[in-house]
């Protein structure tokens, strides 16, 4: 075959080609940032929020500036679900998009409706679709015009934000920098630092408190630390804040009223394990968090209360539930899909760039600056029906005062509801409950006296995890809201490993029938349980398991 004249073979190279007009757009946007392979989701939330899409040319230039290869980029931008990812001669999907939450409890506040009315509102300027939890389930039905959250929303509500332009998250009214040091804050980090707290002590309280991690797997904080200062150096700290579960908002609630109380947790346990590089991994829909926590975050590093961790780093979650489990979170850091990792290593031997991490949720650090100051006594002393400590109870549904309410371990539902709730919605008899989210099971109102906290729910197929609440009453189906459920877990899910992956589309087929294959159903769960990778295939046949069991009356002909 000739050559051409410049001493080629004449034949097309391989790959797409870059077109230099994108990649001077892909320059600009990202400056002077760097290429690193870790913040390829970084730089491809920058493409989105510019373009509102992220086309094949964006992809390639992209891949091309970072030295990575297209499908890398390619298969990383597709995995999550705010990227919008166009093939080559496709159209674009229009500049706003509005999302209405479709999960429990905005499903039962009327999101299917208020769906249907949106997509005939609005022409096709405006794109109109369904998404999984937003996370302000208190204020159901949710919907958002752009980044900016309608809590409560009515047609009318969002076709006005959208006429008037308001389609941008603003930053929460919180409590700042200066006046958190104004009334204390920092003071406890100062005294680690400066040697007037000695780590044991800190430890020991941590053990003595009995706090334990707060975002749903409960594993015991103090011990958590003891075990990474054990690991050799250098050590790492992620924060997980991708609070995704269904009917879960504690997170958001502390974040947009207190975040350097938080903040002071976090950068004590850096102390504790002396760490060097923070990680904060904050969910995507919570733009206005981002926002108050990025301009904090910059207001604490200009004049720090004491030295700081050499990293300090919030990063963008994209849309995957999955990043809520420990180790899909830390790939997701390192700006890879966020698939669960296999264990052992486990992320405190091997973790965040394959060196020991402390991974603790949000709120389980938001608790360290109070039980070092006022004691592990004082921690302790809260709690009900032998349980000790408080938990912070994340509750929707149908209550006449949704919220997160700070209630004693071991509460009862029952009491919840009377007493931090005030009772149910006039004309709403207490039928059931979801204890722990929609992986946590569904329990009826004739269980509704089991003391809510870690390990007292286990003998009824459910959990507490993140200690979401949703109430159901009379007016709802537990059977609906296992397939609510199911469906979350179907979109959700992975794909990494077949049982969970084959078995929530399965599960969803058949539940979608009306009369249910109760001896497969179960056949089904019991592979997904057994065979899957992490607790979401784990945990989500819990809802589906827990309608058949307690609530035979809805598989009846005429029930509910």
């Amino acid at each position: 075959m000739g050559r051409g004249a410049n001493g080629t073979s004449g034949r097309r190279a391989r790959g797409r080609t870059v077109d230099p007009q994108v990649l001077a757009e892909i320059r600009e946007l990202l400056g002077d940032a760097p290429r690193r392979r870790d913040l390829l989701i970084e730089h491809l939330h920058k493409i989105q929020d510019h373009f509102k899409h992220i086309s094949a040319a964006h992809i390639t230039a992209l891949a091309g500036e970072m030295k990575l290869s297209t499908a890398e980029v390619y298969e990383v931008a597709t995995f999550y679900h705010h990227f919008d990812v166009i093939k080559e001669n496709d159209q674009p999907p229009p500049k706003l998009t509005v999302r209405v939450c479709d999960s429990i409890s905005c499903d039962i506040a009327g999101a299917g409706a208020l769906l249907q009315s949106l997509k005939k509102a609005f022409g096709p300027g405006v794109r109109v679709k369904s998404a999984p939890c937003v996370g302000r389930c208190e204020a159901a039905p949710v919907a958002v015009v752009g980044t900016n959250p309608i809590d409560r929303a009515s047609t009318d509500d969002v076709v006005k934000a959208v006429k008037d332009g308001a389609h941008a998250a603003s930053a929460p009214d919180c409590i700042t920098y200066a006046q958190y040091q104004s009334t204390g804050g920092y003071q406890t980090l100062r005294d680690c630092v400066g040697g007037r707290r000695k780590v044991e002590d800190v430890i020991k309280a941590l053990e003595d408190s009995n706090l334990r991690g707060l975002g749903g797997a409960g594993f015991p904080a103090g011990r958590k630390w003891r075990i990474l200062r054990e690991q050799p150096k250098p050590r790492l700290i992620a924060v997980n804040i991708d609070e995704g579960e269904p009917g879960t908002f504690k997170d958001r609630f502390y974040l947009e009223r207190d975040p350097h109380r938080f903040l002071e947790g976090m950068l004590i346990a850096a102390w504790a394990i002396e760490c060097d590089d923070v990680y904060l991994y904050l969910r995507d829909e919570y733009a206005g968090v981002r926002q108050a926590l990025t301009r904090e975050l910059r207001l604490l590093k200009a004049a720090p209360p004491c030295p700081l961790p050499k990293t300090i780093e919030l990063r963008r979650g994209a849309g995957a539930y999955i990043c809520g489990e420990e180790s899909a979170m830390i790939e997701s850091i390192e700006g890879k899909r966020g698939m669960p990792r296999l264990r052992p290593p486990y992320v405190a031997q091997v973790g965040l760039f394959g060196r020991p991490t402390l991974e603790h949720n949000m709120e389980t650090l938001y608790w360290v600056r109070d039980i070092l100051e006022k004691g592990a006594a004082w921690f302790t002393s809260h709690g009900r029906h032998g349980r000790r400590g408080l938990r912070s109870f994340s509750v929707s549904g149908r209550v006449n005062k949704p919220g997160v309410h700070l209630a004693p371990a071991g509460i009862t539902v029952r009491e919840l509801i009377d007493e931090y709730c005030g009772g149910m919605l006039p004309g709403h008899e207490f039928y059931g409950y979801f204890p722990g989210g929609a992986s946590g099971g569904i329990l009826p109102a004739s269980l509704g006296d089991v003391p809510l906290d870690f390990d007292t729910l286990n003998s009824y197929g459910c959990f507490i995890g993140s200690a979401a609440i949703i109430i159901l009453s009379d007016k709802d189906s537990a059977r609906a809201a296992a397939l609510n459920a199911m469906r979350f877990f179907e979109d959700e899910s992975c794909g990494q490993c077949t049982p969970c992956r084959v078995g929530t589309a399965k599960a969803v087929k058949l539940m979608q029938r009306q009369d249910w294959d109760f001896n497969l159903l179960e056949e089904l769960s019991q592979v997904m349980i057994d065979a899957s990778i992490c607790g979401l295939g784990q945990a989500a046949p819990n809802p589906l398991r827990c309608a058949v069991k307690y609530f035979p009356q809805e598989f009846k002909r005429g029930g509910k």
